[in-house]
């Protein structure tokens, strides 16, 4: 009897023990970050080329601006003004002080033609400004390479030359400074990203001549675990009021 006894409480503990096991499968199996939908206020979803960008309207528009993101550049557009990625970045985040400056505004995505893009937005508007940041100088050069036209470029804290670090450059990618329009660049005197460092900026300025200026930003808020990202130096975390008046007295002008 006692036998008997032990035996089923053995085969008890073994089937709570199964039980716990599927149970905590299942929640590893199950997603627990689901990504956080965001809706443009004011913005409607275009296809620019195939590709879904976001479009903000100005009531009275005094030009356009295109805003391409770092990282791997994706937003993912989706139907309805909404994006999941990218939402912190600094120029994606500050999207409706450019509007509330008198532009139109569009939300480039991964996979987007510049050049149509820069067309398209010249047909609502011109001047047309291209404002990157991080890895998105990249894609402004590639853009540009590939026979984009904006009236000026903003490259924010930027793969400007081999002494910014690692990766391909903007000197490298254009070629000859000719092919930059009126350019201004935007640098953080602490950003430690290693992609991005400071001491990129003197050799781009001789090479850019004439057509580049720079602005730098001194302070905010870092991010000493996470360099590169928005929450650094890099992203001008805690810098948005400055971050924006100084781009937009270089594309007022």
């Amino acid at each position: 009897m006692h036998f008997f006894v032990h035996r089923l409480a053995r085969i008890g503990l073994l089937s709570t023990l199964c039980a716990v096991a599927v149970v905590s499968s299942l929640r590893a199996a199950t997603p627990t970050d689901t990504p956080t939908v965001v809706t443009v206020s004011g913005g409607k979803t275009i296809d620019v080329g195939g590709t879904k960008n976001i479009l903000i309207r100005a009531p009275k528009p005094h030009g356009s601006i295109l805003l391409l993101t770092g990282g791997d550049g994706r937003l993912n557009v989706m139907d309805g003004a909404r994006f999941t990625d990218g939402a912190d970045n600094v120029v994606i985040r500050n999207r409706d002080a450019f509007v509330a400056k008198g532009y139109d505004v569009l939300l480039v995505d991964l996979g987007t033609n510049l050049a149509a893009a820069v067309d398209y937005m010249a047909r609502l508007k011109r001047p047309v400004t291209v404002i990157s940041t991080s890895k998105g100088t990249q894609r402004a050069a590639e853009g540009i390479a590939q026979g984009a036209r904006p009236d000026k470029l903003v490259l924010s804290s930027g793969f400007l030359s081999e002494a910014s670090g690692p990766g391909n450059s903007v000197m490298s990618i254009l070629g000859k400074p000719e092919r930059l329009p009126p350019t201004l660049l935007v640098n953080h005197r602490d950003d430690h990203c290693r992609w991005t460092n400071p001491a990129g900026v003197a050799p781009f300025l001789a090479w850019g001549g004439k057509r580049v200026q720079v602005t730098w930003l001194s302070g905010g808020k870092d991010d000493e675990a996470n360099p590169c990202r928005f929450s650094a130096h890099h992203g001008f975390a805690g810098q948005d009021e400055a971050f924006v008046s100084h781009i937009m007295g270089f594309v007022s002008r």
